[in-house]
């Protein structure tokens, strides 16, 4: 009944600890590709490539169903795997879709034509290869119309994370957030688009004031997620055992993971 959570790194860990409290009584599979982090500068084809295999891995530990924790590979790979790649009785989930569903009001599951909304002005932070894919806009496009998007590409933000650097991390998200409000004075919401961002969503909070509502996504994914076991509980895979796989060298990894989630983590080598 193994579910499985793709990333590049270990962004993924903060959707991964949203999902296993929400989910208690499921065991988790984690997959970090740690050895070609980070994902946000490279092309659409190498995104593709990586993805599906860790995805594969995750398949081959008994991870029927996976989520791609990873705003990166959901935007450049996602479409990709599922209209070409996937087989029927496997599933791959990405993380924009639920954070669209509750910026835009709606139920989960909920793909009636695309309608106006409150929110008209949103500020959309991401890899570079997440805002190029423009994947967030053409996803939103299905569910609201006249809905402003200006999205900032934060490059060397996730570096600074997965090198736990917090000095470096918080200018970097000072300097974005003042780089998209000079394009945009009064975004009325702001999208942290990537896992690795809500380490982060305090330093993005104070940048952008208290007028902005921030989405961070571990706990809409989480929602999403048991929405989707209680529509499709035959996608609980055959395997039996949580675990954390890493193609990085696990003993660093598993120092980082346990330094992210404030708890030991050991991580093997996939």
């Amino acid at each position: 009944m193994a579910v499985g959570i793709f990333d590049s790194g270990l962004g993924g860990l903060t959707v991964l600890d949203a999902v296993s409290r929400r989910l208690p009584d499921i065991p988790f599979v984690y997959f970090g590709d740690n050895a070609h982090a980070p994902y946000g500068v490279r092309d659409a084809d190498d995104i593709f490539a990586l993805t599906t295999r860790g995805v594969e891995r995750l398949w081959a530990a008994g991870c029927d169903l996976v989520i791609l924790a990873c705003n990166t590979s959901s935007a450049a790979a996602l479409r990709r795997m599922q209209e070409s790649w996937v087989p029927r009785d496997k599933r791959v989930l990405g993380v924009f879709v639920p954070l669209i569903e509750a910026l835009t009001e709606r139920q989960w599951g909920d793909n009636s034509a695309p309608r106006e909304v409150a929110v008209r002005h949103v500020a959309l932070f991401a890899t570079p290869a997440t805002v190029a894919s423009r994947a967030f806009q053409r996803e939103l496009a299905f569910r609201a119309v006249g809905v402003d998007v200006e999205a900032q590409p934060c490059g060397g933000l996730v570096d600074a994370i997965e090198a736990g650097d917090e000095i470096l991390a918080e200018a970097l998200v000072r300097g974005h957030v003042e780089a998209l409000l000079r394009r945009m004075p009064h975004p009325q919401a702001a999208i942290l688009g990537c896992t690795h961002y809500p380490l982060m969503e305090r330093t993005f909070r104070q940048a952008l004031g208290p007028e902005v509502s921030v989405y961070s996504q571990a706990k809409l994914v989480a929602e999403s997620l048991a929405h989707y076991l209680d529509r499709h509980p035959d996608m609980l895979g055959s395997g039996t055992a949580p675990g954390f796989l890493t193609t990085g060298d696990p003993t660093r990894v598993s120092d980082k993971a346990t330094q992210f989630l404030r708890r030991a983590i050991a991580f093997q080598a996939a």
